[in-house]
């Protein structure tokens, strides 16, 4: 190995570590860290020596480099199994398709005379292009990506792609029909040109870009199914809350008309009370008048915001949670020239607590020492501005990646310009939604009235 293969040799390889663990990184949202770099760089170094030194095949050389790249993901990134055999054969894959597209350009541009410092220019200029096209491939490749979406307030690292599997064999087909190309059709620069040869690697470079075109489809597909199942697990969670605010307004229409009905016999009730009085069947009145206290505390909630459908949502979730040892407060008046429709208070109130409840029932151990689980409702009306506040007990982790709830949550708070904010401290959660309770959504579209 002369001077100029062996630099040319090192360029690759520190370009090569540098573009693999790029795309590895970027593609499974893995913050970078030097030591990645400094360990998958000596690594492939000492593949690159064993391979040269025992005159390894190109097929094996590539498939060593490839299992190189998985261990790093697996062991030393933490990534999944299916992810890392997914990930690394796609970033070997483009690698290798990216030089070979450019080494039968190389066969039909570069003379098989030519010798000296202009022929070193040459091969350099075209391993820069094929770090070029290939870097240009990972683009695309971590663009039609679909990665899920988490919220922007918080810094957790984004989740890998979903249902990664489905490309696995794909990529695994690419691979092996490119690994097929380089070893039987690719090769050194030739002793001499001639208009077959050049035809032949110009047949080649158009079935590898085909090859190329092929993956980007694949990825785009697969895009497109992530997205449509995405998109029914959400709808399948819409329809269940709607369902589930459709009972809580049913069940509000229900009180309220028994409640009017109520009120409008009231003075038929106190009549038949002064006629039992007056005719000094005392016994008679105190059993009637026990019978309306009933009928009155059947009407009744036990908490009281000023909306009858938020009331009677928080009188089954926190009449639940008290039946499950969890302390309940709640501190909430809405106002009432709240804009925000019934269903969207309905969609915050009810995820929100059915999160929280779930969260304390993970956190709550049967410890006499320690305080019993709670859940805690604040509300604070800031101008046109309202800031709902949910606290409740969780297990002293990290923040959990955002879920089809708080989603929902956000969604709801965005249709009148507002936002949410998470935060944990030590054993506690907190949930504050904020919202402009002086916007009405126009057929739920965003547009405002």
């Amino acid at each position: 190995m002369d001077w100029f293969s062996f630099c040319l040799t090192g360029i690759t390889l520190v370009i090569h570590s540098a573009l693999h663990l790029f795309f590895l990184l970027r593609l499974t949202q893995k913050m970078p860290k030097l030591w990645y770099f400094a360990l998958y760089f000596i690594l492939l170094s000492i593949l690159e020596t064993i391979c040269t030194f025992s005159k390894t095949s190109t097929n094996l050389a590539v498939a060593a480099q490839t299992v190189t790249l998985y261990g790093m993901s697996r062991f030393a990134i933490k990534n999944p199994s299916s992810l890392s055999w997914t990930v690394s054969i796609l970033a070997v894959y483009i690698s290798q398709l990216s030089f070979g597209i450019i080494n039968g350009l190389e066969i039909m541009v570069i003379p098989p005379s030519q010798r000296g410092w202009l022929l070193y220019g040459l091969v350099l200029m075209a391993t820069l292009l094929s770090f070029l096209l290939c870097a240009g491939c990972y683009l695309l490749v971590i663009k039609l990506a679909p990665f899920q979406e988490v919220s922007s307030h918080s810094s957790r690292e984004r989740p890998p792609m979903p249902y990664i599997q489905l490309l696995l064999f794909p990529c695994l087909f690419f691979f092996s029909a490119e690994l097929y190309i380089l070893q039987t059709a690719y090769q050194a620069l030739p002793g001499s040109w001639s208009l077959a040869l050049s035809g032949k690697q110009l047949i080649l470079i158009s079935l590898q870009s085909l090859g190329l075109g092929a993956m980007l489809c694949t990825l785009h597909a697969y895009q497109r199914i992530c997205r449509s199942f995405q998109t029914q697990a959400r709808m399948d969670s819409l329809a269940q809350s709607v369902q589930l605010q459709k009972t809580y307004l049913d069940e509000a229409r229900i009180r309220s008309q028994k409640t009017r009905a109520f009120r409008h016999d009231i003075r038929n009730h106190l009549s038949v009370l002064r006629g039992l009085l007056e005719q000094g069947k005392a016994d008679q009145a105190k059993n009637y008048l026990e019978g309306l206290e009933g009928i009155s505390s059947s009407l009744s909630l036990p908490w009281h915001t000023g909306n009858p459908v938020v009331d009677i949502l928080l009188e089954e979730k926190l009449g639940f949670a008290g039946a499950k040892g969890i302390h309940t407060e709640v501190s909430l008046v809405l106002p009432g020239h709240c804009q925000v429709e019934d269903i969207d208070l309905c969609t915050i109130f009810a995820n929100a607590l059915d999160n929280a409840i779930t969260a304390c029932q993970a956190a709550h151990l049967p410890d006499l020492d320690k305080p019993a689980p709670f859940i805690r409702i604040k509300g604070e009306c800031q101008g046109d501005f309202y800031l709902l506040e949910f606290e409740n007990t969780c297990s002293p982790c990290p923040l959990p990646p955002i879920g089809t709830g708080l989603s929902n949550i956000q969604t709801a708070a965005q249709a009148y310009h507002g936002t949410i904010l998470t935060e944990a401290d030590g054993s506690s959660f907190r949930l504050n939604v904020l919202l402009n309770i002086s916007l009405q959504p126009d057929s739920r579209s965003g547009q405002f009235h």
